[in-house]
């Protein structure tokens, strides 16, 4: 059974420079999926820890912490019937090479490092993530979307 969600997602600093962040965003909502946040932000050191928490420690760490303050992100907030798998569909495998053609990722990211785009992974991450970027005031989801009104005729 299909379960309501919200997913955080940020076009990263590769995606904001290179000018994909409407493309991004059209993709989300093509799919019916209802944006209910929006902002563009320089991620502070504080911001970055909290996200990239879970890989203190790992060779990569510092690299993933210099690359998401090299420049401003869009952070969103998304939210939809199964958000976060479908939102990953979207943005395909994190490595370009094993994304699939139609995805973000392939369509747009040369190497997994700089990847264009970042969306939670599970329920707790979204939330977690979420609330690094975002405090309640600032989400929006008192509108419905063509996709709330749809599905609820069709109920």
């Amino acid at each position: 059974m299909q379960e309501e969600q919200r997913t955080f997602i940020a076009v990263k600093p590769d995606g904001v420079k290179r000018g994909l962040v409407g493309e991004i965003i059209k993709r989300f909502e093509n799919r019916g999926f209802k944006l209910i946040a929006l902002k563009m932000i320089d991620v502070t050191p504080e911001m970055a820890e909290k996200h990239y928490a879970e890989h203190k420690g790992k060779p990569f760490y510092e690299r993933l912490i210099r690359y998401i303050q090299s420049g401003p992100i869009v952070a969103m907030v998304w939210k939809g019937y199964d958000v976060i798998a479908g939102t990953r569909q979207i943005m395909g495998a994190t490595g370009p090479l094993d994304a699939q053609v139609g995805t973000i990722r392939a369509d747009f990211a040369l190497v997994k490092e700089y990847n264009i785009v970042h969306g939670s992974d599970c329920v707790e991450s979204a939330e977690r993530e979420i609330n690094i970027y975002f405090d309640e005031k600032e989400i929006f989801d008192e509108y419905e979307n063509m996709a709330e009104i749809v599905i609820e005729d069709l109920g």
